[in-house]
């Protein structure tokens, strides 16, 4: 009873401090005023309500997705190390931002050039990347009977995508070059306005999906003979979860860049805290835990009191890597 009561307290806590805490220092006094509506310092009201909360709502959203993703897959699998983008949705939307991006140079539609259109254009065709390679799974998944063959057929598209992307940056010139590098490190702070609507919209889509799911999570626990025998459609059941992970990754992908190791590690610490496998208890146990992890690394990433700023993407992985070593260990063989 307390674990339920201290996450989402713990929560609260983590949401108000990524608001009072970043690399330009403010007065706490001053951003208590501005999140109460008081533009009188327009600069502190501005860099509250403009950048800190939109990027802190962002941040929730991609915890939250990430861990829901992670949890389904890893029952869908039966494996201890699938997350979010075992099926390639990830590569997938990589591939499209980097088409998009190669292709932006020869129409001179940069960063700086058209901003609003290229930032436009890079979520656009990370989620049609994400898209196109679930739709690919869904197709194969009708032939495809045995989810180990779609995990394996996950990572060989992940791995043709990783190559094609590799091609592409050999042919791109230098600024189109450092475009993606720069989506590929993740970001929450670019998400604000009609964003973060449709983010939030595609998001919560996602997570309504994943919580009907949750039955049929508790079925698979069983095995999968065993769902067959409840008269269960196992090809039914993995297009729904194959489309509620391409909801929610692929639009985490589209709008925040490739965050890894929290769709991993993340449904591992719900375990150890909550101590419970029914995914009535997983679903909103991974999807707080998730929050909690994704809002600490984005105020660890802030390096408040400083002017630097790291990489979401390298402090989720160095959050994440000790869970993942530990899960190893723990299991000590994983088959693939």
């Amino acid at each position: 009873m307390m674990k339920r009561l201290w996450m989402p307290l713990l929560l609260l806590l983590l949401m108000a401090a990524d608001l009072f805490l970043g690399s330009v220092s403010l007065a706490p006094a001053d951003v208590w005023s501005a999140l109460w509506g008081n533009d009188a310092l327009d600069v502190v009201y501005k860099i509250v309500w403009n950048f800190r909360f939109p990027k802190m709502v962002t941040a929730l959203l991609a915890g939250m997705a990430l861990s829901v993703c992670g949890v389904q897959m890893q029952t869908l699998f039966r494996n201890p190390l699938a997350d979010p983008y075992v099926m390639g949705i990830s590569s997938g939307g990589g591939l499209g931002v980097a088409f998009f991006v190669m292709g932006s140079s020869l129409f001179s539609i940069g960063q700086r050039s058209v901003p609003w259109l290229f930032d436009l254009g890079t979520a656009a065709f990370s989620w049609l990347g994400a898209l196109a390679v679930m739709l690919l799974v869904m197709a194969a998944s009708r032939r495809l009977k045995s989810n180990m063959s779609l995990l394996i057929l996950g990572i060989m598209i992940g791995s043709a995508a990783s190559a094609l992307i590799g091609l592409i940056q050999y042919f791109s010139d230098a600024p189109a070059l450092k475009s993606y590098m720069l989506w590929t490190m993740g970001s929450f702070g670019n998400v604000t306005g009609d964003r973060l609507l449709i983010m939030t919209a595609l998001c919560l889509s996602g997570l309504l999906l994943s919580v009907y799911n949750i039955k049929d999570l508790n079925v698979l626990l069983m095995g999968e003979q065993y769902a067959q025998n409840l008269g269960i459609s196992l090809s039914r059941v993995r297009n729904r979860i194959f489309l509620a992970t391409t909801l929610l990754a692929g639009s985490v992908t589209a709008f925040c860049g490739p965050i890894g190791f929290i769709g991993i590690a993340v449904p591992h610490m719900a375990r150890m805290l909550f101590r419970n496998a029914n995914h009535r208890v997983m679903i909103p146990a991974s999807a707080l835990t998730g929050a909690c992890v994704m809002i600490l690394a984005d105020i660890i990433s802030q390096l408040p009191g400083t002017q630097s700023v790291l990489p979401v993407n390298t402090v989720a992985a160095l959050m994440g890597i000790p869970v993942i070593i530990y899960v190893i260990f723990k299991n000590r063989a994983v088959d693939l």
